[in-house]
């Protein structure tokens, strides 16, 4: 989430009017993530999230994004629901932008997660994945590793070397591997494919919210559960693994949907994927954000970090999560 487009107060108060929530109190930017702008909202009646889509987004995606935030919470998932305006449209066109406004939900989101948080993570996470088996609009991954490829092409090295001069090497060196060898017959699912702990809300242990869809696809279950195993088991930084939180984040998916051994061997490549998918998007985003926006820049080199450790000890990571 993030900030790149400023709205007066008319025009906030006029939009909000359009729905049937109240009249508008106050409306505050939200400058955490990089790909859309959002607004916490307060009105008469609560709490909701305002979201106008900037990057990455294509129109005609949305009904998918926000058809799944409503099947998904009606099957009881911890995911808002899209509130409609008053002609039941989930998303409006403001200054030939689109904006929808969400459910708010309760909760925090942790920076060090217990392994009892990360296990109902885990939970959570199959869970998304068994409910919208019956969710029938699909939508290709359009960050798969081509897409990666494309990304750091349109990065000059020199560009890459100003982040970090081991960046360009790491990309050569891992890239055409992890592309020639990435799985191709694994299960399918609607996945969230960006589950960061910011994109969850918690209470206790409890796990009260998953948000941001905006990444969600048809892409392989095991996948989504890699993403998310290199998002919640290391320090910001890619530094350190945390074994415990890895391990049960793992354990919370398997009680709820079991693996299949194609898709346990093939977890160390699709968190070495994660990992790369990261990089190519931080780094693109590193150099294009404008200097503007009110958004902090992600280093991609958090994520090159946790990519040679998967290199290194992946098979010995998945393993161990297996095993408990």
């Amino acid at each position: 989430m993030a900030v790149y487009t400023h709205l007066s107060a008319d025009k906030m108060e006029s939009l909000i009017a359009a729905y049937d929530v109240g009249n508008l109190r106050s409306a505050k930017g939200i400058a955490e993530g990089v790909s859309n702008s959002n607004w916490l909202i307060e009105t008469d009646s609560g709490r909701f999230i305002l979201t106008m889509y900037e990057r990455r987004i294509e129109l005609d995606d949305l009904p998918y994004f926000l058809g799944l935030l409503d099947h998904l919470s009606e099957r009881g998932c911890p995911v808002p629901r899209t509130i409609h305006d008053r002609d039941g449209a989930a998303f409006r066109l403001m200054d030939g932008k689109a904006v929808a406004l969400i459910e708010f939900l309760p909760g925090i989101s942790v920076t060090t997660p217990s392994e009892a948080q990360a296990r109902n993570v885990g939970q959570e996470l199959a869970g998304i994945h068994t409910a919208s088996a019956d969710y029938a609009p699909t939508r290709a991954n359009d960050l798969r590793p081509g897409d990666w490829a494309d990304l750091f092409a349109r990065c000059s090295d020199s560009a890459l070397e100003a982040i970090d001069p081991a960046l360009p090497g790491m990309i050569a060196r891992n890239l055409p591997a992890i592309q020639a060898n990435w799985p191709q017959n694994l299960p399918l699912a609607t996945i969230h494919a960006d589950l960061f702990p910011d994109n969850v809300l918690i209470l206790g242990d409890e796990v009260c919210g998953l948000i941001d869809f905006y990444f969600a696809c048809t892409d392989f279950a095991a996948y989504d559960l890699a993403v998310t195993h290199a998002a919640w088991s290391f320090s910001d930084d890619g530094r350190e693994y945390r074994a415990e939180i890895g391990n049960a984040l793992v354990q919370g998916y398997v009680q709820s949907r079991p693996l299949s051994a194609q898709e346990v061997a093939a977890l160390p490549l699709l968190a070495r994927g994660a990992a790369l998918r990261f990089m190519a998007t931080r780094a693109f985003d590193w150099i294009d954000t404008p200097d503007t926006a009110l958004v902090k820049r992600k280093d991609p080199m958090d994520f090159a970090r946790r990519l040679q450790f998967y290199t290194d000890h992946g098979d010995d990571v998945f393993r161990a999560g297996q095993q408990g």
